[in-house]
């Protein structure tokens, strides 16, 4: 009996020492998958039961739904440097204007997300804000996101491994 209950013993011990948890900061989850898309010339638009000061919208949705614990990050395209050299701008972003400030902002769950638009002024006055506009929304998940300028677009697309051929573009 002495024998059996020592052969269990040790067949214990080994079974616990094969039981450990990882905690190296240098794991890779290679099935946590970030994504980019791109809506490309898409117009803001305004409830017409509101005035113009009540700002201006661009709603979407995730299909599929993303994750509850994924952070989106929203990048309007500002400018370019030449055809293959864009500029973008991580939102929220406030822009000081002759016609005053110009805020662009968002809000995401984990089935849609609404940019918003708004200002001091009746943004109608500057149509080249609120028209024709391209944005790259990057959701992202929440561990890979840390240690990351969000504020740099090529860093954050460096640092989750996205091509400018991975971007999903959708035109409107």
């Amino acid at each position: 009996m002495k024998k059996i209950i020592t052969l269990f013993a040790v067949i214990g011990i080994f079974s616990f020492q094969s039981c450990t948890t990882t905690t190296d900061s240098n794991y890779v989850d290679n099935d946590t998958i970030a994504e980019a898309f791109e809506i490309k010339a898409k117009n803001f638009y305004n409830d017409p039961n509101d005035s113009p000061d009540e700002g201006y919208f661009i709603y979407g949705k995730f299909t599929p739904a993303i994750y509850s614990s994924d952070v989106v990050l929203i990048y309007r395209l500002s400018g370019t440097i030449d055809s293959n050299t864009p500029i973008w701008q991580l939102i929220p972003r406030t822009l000081f204007l002759a016609q005053g400030e110009l805020d662009y902002d968002f809000d995401f769950s984990k089935e849609d997300y609404t940019i918003y638009a708004g200002g001091t002024y009746n943004l109608a006055l500057t149509p080249q804000y609120i028209n024709n506009q391209t944005f790259r929304i990057v959701i992202v998940p929440a561990n890979l996101v840390q240690g990351v300028d969000k504020n740099s677009y090529p860093a954050v697309m460096n640092a989750l491994n996205i091509k400018e051929n991975q971007i999903q573009k959708i035109n409107f």
